[in-house]
């Protein structure tokens, strides 16, 4: 079960990356995109001083043409192998779990396979929802690729029982919620990003990366999204972080909190995050800021992760890499 499983993962990290390929065709010369819409806009006519010019408005669809059609066709497979890629991904985390007689996030490798499965499923919820977005499949592939290659590089582990400290049902409770927002959160980060570049591109800036800002849906849509998803997730990340979490280590340890260095980073994530949706919620702040706050939340997620499971050591050092 355990090559099963890695096996199944492999698969899996390839077809997110022909997925990822596949969204980026779409990217370029799908219908929503302004290179499709370029390349088949009407040129612009001169006509003599008071003659009547009727506009071409550049939110008006052009004319339905093959390369289009290509392009959107190119987008629905990329949806399709996205699909598929998800079912193997969840496919490799069960068949994991049933070699290794547990729930599958006992360690850092497994926690990163858990929370991109959690962020590709939640992806896939939203494309099918809201097809208009489906451009920003490309950078959420991308960050699935990045993460389960970092996984497979740095943080492999082999299929092993839990150590004794993580024989608790705290230990589905506690770390399936922040599993779950923490998925949610790296998948929020994607609309994040390519809104402060939509909006930048939108303020005339034509350096990259604001050059890609042309290819993604408007910049209110993607704040929109942005903060839907981050406030979904808050909830699920605070009673993982800092409620079961604090119960769990009273029961295991003793106390509530230790200052343990994956308890601070937890906690800071939850003050960046909670300050982004104040900031948010605030009318004299602007959204710029407040998605910029959004982004450094995921930072100290990332940190959180990689940094305190590989150069610290702690009360959690269970969850660093194998």
């Amino acid at each position: 079960m355990a090559e099963l499983s890695n096996q199944l993962m492999a698969a899996a990290v390839l077809l997110y990356l022909a997925a990822m390929i596949c969204y980026a065709g779409e990217y370029a010369f799908g219908k929503r995109s302004r290179v499709g819409r370029a390349a088949v806009r009407p040129a612009k006519q001169l006509v003599g001083a008071g003659a009547p010019v009727d506009p071409v408005p550049d939110d008006v669809e052009p004319p339905v043409t093959a390369k289009r059609d290509r392009g959107e066709l190119v987008g629905k497979i990329a949806v399709g192998l996205n699909v598929v890629a998800v079912l193997l991904h969840l496919g490799g985390l069960v068949t994991r779990g049933v070699a290794a007689d547990r729930m599958p996030w006992g360690n850092m490798y497994e926690y990163i396979l858990a929370t991109t499965f959690i962020a590709s499923a939640v992806w896939i919820g939203i494309v099918l929802a809201r097809p208009a977005v489906r451009h920003l499949g490309l950078f959420a592939a991308l960050a699935l690729v990045v993460m389960l290659g970092a996984a497979s590089m740095i943080a492999y582990t082999p299929v092993g029982p839990l150590v004794p400290a993580l024989h608790s049902y705290w230990f589905i409770i506690h770390v399936s919620t922040i599993i779950i927002g923490s998925g949610i959160f790296l998948i929020g980060a994607v609309p994040a990003a390519m809104f402060l570049i939509r909006n930048g591109y939108d303020e005339g800036k034509r350096r990259f990366p604001y050059t890609l800002g042309k290819h993604v849906p408007n910049a209110v849509s993607l704040e929109r999204l942005t903060f839907r998803l981050h406030a979904f997730a808050f909830p699920l990340f605070t009673f993982g972080a800092l409620i079961a979490g604090p119960i769990w280590a009273e029961a295991s340890w003793g106390r509530y909190w230790g200052w343990d260095p994956k308890e601070v980073w937890a906690f800071i994530s939850w003050i960046v995050y909670a300050g982004y949706l104040h900031a948010r919620a605030t009318p004299s702040v602007k959204r710029t800021v407040a998605t910029w706050i959004a982004l450094l939340g995921f930072l100290t997620m990332l940190m959180n992760l990689f940094g305190v499971n590989l150069f610290f050591e702690g009360l959690h050092s269970y969850a660093n890499a194998g």
